[in-house]
């Protein structure tokens, strides 16, 4: 009887020839950036990461970034942003980074914050395959302990707290946002939960650091951009992108 081999199934050899990598390839730190705009984060990170590129997917670029493999992916919500931290953590990827945005549900946080995300609510449809026991997950102490104090370092804005994640951002309505609220979560999105709770199944670390898009306890929503918001949030996505490179580098002992 023939028996099926799959993907939970899965050794390393199996993911390294599925995702079309070596494992020297194999990134040290990996960095998730949730968006829905792949284009321009690609260019961005081919350019910082363009020592020994490997382009394993069309939303990834792995390479070196002061001699550290680092691995980059863009992912907009729960399945895509599993997808990458499985693979990436089952070939033996150590620290995952995820990035992005959310929407406020705290009137302590303003637009220019980094999050310094210390917990997620798991309600992204993905996380609980994970983590049956499970309906919170927390961000790897010694990498916010980290953030918070390189932020301090460089003097960029920040505020540390849960976030409540989603898969499904287009059904909020001014309820669920005052529940998210009332449960003392300052944003919301829709990657974090997934990230943190499988690397924590597989025994890594990972941390998520987002950007403020729309204050929705405020009323702002992304359909209500303006110009002054537009500028800040594309210059605390730079602020985030250090922020990252520097966890990536770091060595924290077990």
């Amino acid at each position: 009887m023939y028996i099926l081999k799959l993907y939970g199934d899965f050794t390393k050899q199996d993911w390294l020839k599925a995702i079309g990598i070596e494992d020297k390839d194999v990134p040290k730190s990996f960095i998730l950036h949730g968006e829905w705009n792949h284009d321009e984060n690609l260019s961005i990170w081919k350019q910082i990461l363009a020592t020994d590129t490997v382009l394993p997917k069309w939303n990834t670029v792995i390479g070196k970034y002061n001699n550290i493999q680092l691995g980059f992916a863009n992912v907009f919500g729960s399945p895509i942003a599993a997808t990458m931290t499985h693979q990436f953590a089952s070939v033996g990827t150590d620290v995952f980074i995820q990035t992005g945005y959310f929407g406020g549900l705290s009137h302590i946080v303003k637009y220019g914050d980094i999050l310094i995300v210390t917990a997620a609510e798991m309600k992204d449809g993905v996380s609980h395959w994970y983590l049956p026991n499970q309906d919170r997950i927390k961000s790897d102490e010694h990498l916010v302990n980290a953030a918070i104090e390189y932020c301090k370092k460089m003097k960029y804005n920040y505020v540390i707290g849960s976030v409540v994640s989603t898969s499904a951002m287009l059904i909020e309505t001014s309820e669920l946002i005052m529940e998210w609220a009332e449960n003392q979560h300052v944003g919301v999105d829709m990657e974090t939960a997934t990230t943190l709770s499988i690397a924590k199944k597989f025994g890594k670390r990972a941390i998520s650091l987002l950007n403020l898009s729309d204050h929705l306890i405020q009323g702002d929503t992304l359909y209500s951009y303006t110009t002054e918001r537009e500028v800040i949030e594309s210059e605390t996505d730079v602020k985030i992108r250090d922020v990252a490179l520097h966890l990536s580098e770091l060595k924290i002992s077990p």
